[in-house]
């Protein structure tokens, strides 16, 4: 059967026997040997005896019991129909402390005694006074053995608590979880038990998936109790098959397990009604009706309640029609409703109702609070059917005014202001620091009169609020209290007494507050009020004197300062002959003797002491010499203890003591001064020594060189002889004695001194305070397990090849040193699969592995042992920690394989130039003649121009003018007959957009700075750039806004220069222009203010440019129709037209010969439309040729245009001048 656990069930606690406690194993074997010892004394009686005691209790052949039926745990009806599985009860200790069960054991003990009382009368009485003596003896030892055991476990974890951090370790499952086989539709719940501190965070994974309960709500459910896990799955269906994973993690790591759950399918119908091992309903506080097996009941909610709205006040009531089918009277649903998913009970507001197939919810007297999201929710054996929606409530009065400006502390306030005669109703709001509540509900409505008119006037209707208004009396404000007396307390506080208030009513208590004298600035003495009327103010000034004030409160308000007190000098209560100084010192830590007086005189003098202060608070002590009256404190504070340790005291002085005690009434008087004592240190005192020896005891030791025959060590604590200490071993050998503890606890803190009678006074001191002793206890922990300490923990690296190296170094460790190799709880040892190496002169452990398999995911583990010390130190390599450890090694491994042949130093990228041209680029290695590179883009081979060269080990692609066209995938293959390797370069989407990125951010910083230009048209800013792409992306700024391009401001591109253009610029055009040039981050910017003398400049310039624009495009001028020669035979008629442009219209004049022509019948001139100019001449004659010109002109300008005139007579050739 062994073979077919697996194997994290065989190492759980709870797998065979080893699951029992320690008690338990003892109460196993104790139980054994006493059977053992029974069996042994019948022997010696009778065989038979012996051999029947043997059958009875391993056999069972002579029992006189019937044999038992073999256990069944299936459930069954009365039909004795299979209906479930019943879990068999856990037996608790007592089957497992005897071995048997209840049955077998009652058997075992009835077969004995029957065997016993037959031979009874033929043996005697020697054997059973034999055999009960023993059993005594047996019981008594075992009792006294766990008493024991239980002290030192209580010990262990005593000195645990002492040092928090010793408690501190990694995650640990005590119980892991099984795995499970269900039917489907069931329920099945994952449990473990988690040791661990700090808390462990635990987390559930569904085939390495987080599980979030929250993301389905109803399908898992994850419960954490007292160290115990659980993960409940409702409702298995088949894709809930799968290997589940419990994760916890803390400070000091992280462990996991594992448990899978296999859920099977019927081969026929899948019956829904399946019993689950955990009912539904419980969730919801009920418990389920027992129905038959097999009944499926499907519920319907109809006639559903929807959003409604209510005031304030007034009564609410909504429902729902319930189906449910099958219908059985005997079986009813169970009807819950929920506001804000919170389930209401019936309440004086809250009224449910359920007649069989309708529930109702009806909320009387609406408040604020009643708003929310309502839910209906029927809950059948087959699951539960829900449904929701909001309730609002509008508040019925609007005009309510406020009564208090402050919040108040006490649930009553007396309002003051109304209308006598009006009524009023009254709610109130709770505050806090989060915020201000919803308002109540309101009260009863209450009129505004006399107690008496109300009488006369009859009660009015009852009402249920809850907020009662009465009509009492006024409570008035307390008058001020009496005198107040400030007396002398201590050098930091003053006892203050007053007279109470006369006749008040309802008193709080009262406030005190304190001013120096003659300052007028007053701070309260208490943060609440007080009751009585005395009070001791601290925090004074010492030296300072101070004056009082008191004032009372109650409900109705604050008093009402008293009389301000006689002024008081600050400083403690004294005696009229002494003179008290003040002292810093503080209760010393010496280990050194300050007074070398006798323990029997300290002794005495402390009784005397104890039984003057057994009944008061506190003691005082103070000092003065012993030559003269000058008393000082010792002690700032008053102490609760009868010994003090004084230091800081003159050598050679001698010094008397006195003590006074304190209570809540004052200071006493101080008791006689002891016996002058001389401060001095002998030679030859020794201290006391701690010492902690190798198996951890702790000890202080004394040693005296000058010993008498009749001296001895007396050890005291807190200046008491210890006689028989119950916490310590004395122990003196020859001049040294020595007082062990035996288990140092917080019960040993205290003053240890040392005495040695018949001598001068060798005595010495040690404070063990708490500091020193969690150090003690920390060492005596080092002593008794000492741990073998390490420069570094378990760590892990990758070397060439992918191969994994385990390594850790110790700081020390001699050469019996041993190392064993865990991982998983296994030992690994040498082999294939594992190369070990320790260097003991380094103290280095090393172990490698070629590579990283599925099966080397877990914890791997150096345990290392030297002599008594030890130590170990952890890796956890599980989930994404080993994937990306194993992905590493395999990406080394494959590395290294790569590089036997042509490979990439550095995979393909590019660069731009300061030209903008994109270069493309890797550097190679380990290449041959032979080698070849090949480039293609797109799958595409690229033909390069170019020799390649790889004495340099680059190869490059030059891309000029880079565009869209040019984005694509780019690969360089490099191949011989050792390998191949290729890199791969991707310009598309995101990739060619960080470069075109890259390129807009060359071109930017090529940028020009921003030049000022004035054109006719207006202001022109403008830059240049090496090189302009068409995505290359611009935004113009005016005073740090992006412009809005107008039909007055417009951007453009000419060639690489980019300009901004300001037509019939304005004074709003004036102030700082930037352009903007977008590279993917943070960009560039050009700037150029357009203000002051740089604007008027080219404001002006612009003004000259566009009036000679405009002169220019209106001067006076012949646009055209004029040849340059016009030859024409004699007699016919001339008809020329030009055409004339100006604004003004020009004046336009004709010349012939440069002299000007007028108008007549052989010349006819002409101007019309001011755009048409005309030319006729009738009937040419040659006198006619010669030169003609026009001569336009209006104010900005004069234009003319000429043409010759060549006439010729018919019988000549055409062409000749006449």
């Amino acid at each position: 059967m062994s073979g077919s656990i697996p194997f994290y069930q065989k190492h759980h606690r709870h797998y065979d026997r080893g699951y029992r406690s320690r008690e338990t194993e003892s109460a196993i074997s104790q139980y054994q040997q006493s059977s053992n010892t029974y069996s042994s004394h019948s022997s010696k009686s009778t065989k038979g005896i012996r051999a029947a005691t043997y059958t009875a209790l391993d056999e069972g052949g002579l029992s006189p019991l019937p044999k038992r039926a073999k256990p069944t745990y299936l459930a069954m009806d009365k039909e004795n129909q299979i209906i479930g599985y019943v879990v068999p009860i856990f037996r608790g200790s007592h089957e497992f402390e005897s071995g048997l069960s209840d049955t077998e054991e009652a058997r075992a003990k009835e077969s004995a005694g029957y065997l016993a009382r037959r031979d009874l009368f033929a043996r005697g009485m020697e054997s059973e006074r034999i055999e009960h003596k023993s059993r005594r003896t047996v019981v008594r030892e075992s009792a006294e053995r766990i008493s024991l055991s239980k002290r030192i476990h209580e010990n262990e974890e005593y000195h645990k608590r002492l040092n928090e951090d010793s408690l501190m370790h990694t995650p640990e499952f005590v119980i892991k979880p099984r795995s499970h086989t269900v039917w489907e539709k069931q329920c099945v719940r994952l449990h473990c038990t988690i040791s661990g501190w700090p808390e462990p965070r635990v987390v559930w994974y569904k085939n390495n998936v987080s599980i979030d309960p929250m993301a389905k709500p109803g399908k898992y459910k994850v419960e954490s109790s007292y160290s115990v896990h659980a993960l409940e799955i409702n409702k298995c269906d088949f894709d809930d098959t799968a290997q589940y994973r419990v994760s916890a993690m803390n400070s000091k790591g992280e462990t996991s397990a594992f448990a899978s759950v296999v859920v099977k399918r019927f081969k026929g119908e899948v019956d829904e009604s399946l019993p689950s091992p955990r009912l539904q309903s419980r969730k919801f506080g009920f418990e389920a009706p027992c129905l038959e097996y097999g009944v499926k009941f499907e519920t319907h909610i109809v006639e559903k309640f929807g959003v409604s709205f209510g005031l304030e006040g007034e009564t609410l009531s909504f429902g729902c029609s319930v189906i449910i089918y099958p219908s059985l009277q005997r079986f009813q649903p169970e009807i819950e409703w929920y506001r804000d998913d919170k389930l209401l009970v019936p309440s004086k507001w809250v009224q449910m109702h359920w007649s069989g197939d309708r529930a109702t919810l009806t909320l009387s007297h609406l408040n604020k609070e009643d708003e929310g999201l309502y839910t209906l929710r029927v809950i059948t054996k087959s699951g539960f059917e829900t449904h929701s929606a909001y309730v609002f409530v509008r508040v019925g009065m609007t005009h309510w005014a406020q009564c208090n400006d402050t919040p108040v502390k006490f649930a009553r306030f007396p309002v003051t202001g109304l209308v006598e005669g009006r009524s009023y109703v009254f709610r109130v709001r709770a505050v806090n620091k989060a915020g201000m509540s919803h308002p109540s509900r309101v009260s009863e409505p209450v009129d505004a009169m006399d107690p008496a008119d109300r009488t006369r006037k009859g009660t009015s209707a009852p009402w249920t609020g809850q907020i009662i208004v009465t009509e009492e009396e006024p409570v008035d404000i307390p008058s001020a209290p009496g005198r107040v007396v400030p007396t002398r307390n201590t050098d930091t506080s003053v006892v203050v007494s007053w007279e109470a208030s006369r006749d008040v009513k309802e008193l709080v208590g009262y406030y005190i507050e304190s001013s120096i004298a003659g300052s007028n600035t007053w701070e309260p003495c208490n943060n609440k009020p007080v009751k009585g009327t005395r009070f001791i103010c601290h925090g004074l000034t010492t030296g300072e004197s101070y004056v009082f004030r008191v004032r009372a409160v109650n409900a109705a308000g604050i008093s009402e300062f008293s009389q301000e007190s006689e002024a008081i000098t600050v400083k403690a209560a004294i005696e009229p002959n002494c003179i008290q100084k003040e002292s810093a010192t503080e209760l010393p830590d010496s280990r050194k003797s300050s007074v070398n007086s006798s323990p029997e005189q300290e002794k005495a003098g402390e009784r005397e002491r104890g039984r003057r202060a057994s009944v008061l608070l506190n003691v005082l002590s103070s000092i003065c010499g012993a030559d003269f009256e000058m008393w000082r404190g010792v002690n700032e504070k008053a102490t609760d203890k009868t010994f003090m340790k004084i230091k800081d005291l003159k050598m050679g002085e001698s010094y008397v003591f006195r003590v006074r005690a304190q209570n809540k009434a004052g200071v006493g008087k101080a008791s006689d001064p002891t016996e002058p004592v001389e401060a001095v240190t002998k030679p030859g005192t020794t201290e006391i020594v701690v010492n902690v020896d190798d198996d951890g005891v702790i000890s202080l030791n004394f040693e005296c060189s000058n010993l008498t025959a009749d001296s001895k060590f007396v050890w005291s604590k807190n200046y008491m002889e210890m006689t028989e200490p119950e916490r310590m071993t004395l122990e003196t050998k020859g001049n040294k004695s020595k007082a062990i503890f035996k288990t140092p606890s917080e019960e040993d803190l205290g003053i240890y001194s040392c005495f040695v009678t018949h001598t001068d006074g060798a005595s010495a001191s040690y404070t063990l305070s708490e500091e020193t002793l969690k150090e003690l206890l920390k060492i005596s922990h080092d002593h008794k397990f000492p741990i073998i300490p390490l420069k570094t923990e378990l760590a892990v690296e990758l070397l060439e090849k992918g191969r994994v190296r385990f390594w850790l170094q110790a700081e020390k460790i001699s050469a019996n040193g041993k190392v064993e190799y865990v991982f998983n709880d296994n030992v690994i040892h040498q082999g294939e699969k594992y190369k070990m190496n320790f260097d003991k002169n380094t103290g280095t452990i090393e172990m490698f592995m070629e590579s990283l398999g599925k099966e080397d995911e877990g914890t791997f583990t150096f345990q290392l042992q030297d002599g008594k010390a030890t130590n170990q130190s952890s890796l956890v390599l599980i989930g994404d920690v080993f994937k990306q450890l194993q992905k590493e090694s395999e990406f080394q491994k494959k590395e290294w394989i790569r590089k036997q042949g042509p490979h990439f130093v550095e995979y393909l990228g590019y660069e731009v130039t300061p030209e903008c041209c994109v270069r493309l680029k890797c550097k190679v290695a380990n290449m041959k003649k032979d080698s070849v590179a090949l480039w293609y883009k797109d799958g595409r081979e690229i033909k390069v121009n170019e020799k390649l060269d790889f004495s340099e080990g680059v190869l490059t692609l030059e891309i000029a003018q880079i565009s869209r066209k040019d984005a694509g995938i780019y690969e360089v293959v490099l191949k011989d007959d050792r390998g191949k390797d290729t890199s791969t370069l991707n310009l598309t989407d995101q990739g060619f957009k960080d470069l075109m990125n890259q390129v807009f951010s060359v071109i930017a910083n090529s940028s020009t700075p921003l030049k000022i230009q004035s054109t006719e048209e207006g202001i022109r800013l403008y830059t240049f750039v090496s090189y302009y792409n068409d995505e290359l992306h611009v935004t113009w700024h005016h005073k740090d806004a992006a412009i809005a391009f107008t039909e007055r401001i417009k951007s453009g591109v000419v060639g690489e220069q980019l300009w901004l253009q300001i037509s019939e610029p304005t004074e709003k055009d004036k102030g700082k222009y930037a352009i903007e040039f977008f590279d993917g981050k943070g960009g560039l910017r050009r700037t150029v203010e357009l203000a002051g003398q740089a604007f008027d400049d080219a404001y002006a310039e612009f003004q000259r440019l566009k009036a000679a624009a405009t002169a220019e495009r209106n001067r006076a001028r012949v646009a055209g129709g004029l040849p340059d020669v016009v030859t024409i035979q004699e007699g016919k008629s001339l008809n020329l037209t030009c055409n004339i442009w100006g604004d003004p219209v020009p004046e336009v004049t004709w010349l012939k010969n440069e002299r000007e022509m007028v108008s007549n019948d052989h010349y006819i001139l002409k101007f019309e439309s001011g755009k048409f100019a005309s030319f006729t001449i009738t009937s040419v004659s040659t006198s006619d040729s010669g030169k003609y010109s026009i001569l336009v002109k209006n104010k900005y300008g004069t234009e003319s245009g000429d043409f010759t005139v060549s006439v010729f007579i018919p019988d000549e050739e055409p062409g000749k001048k006449k």
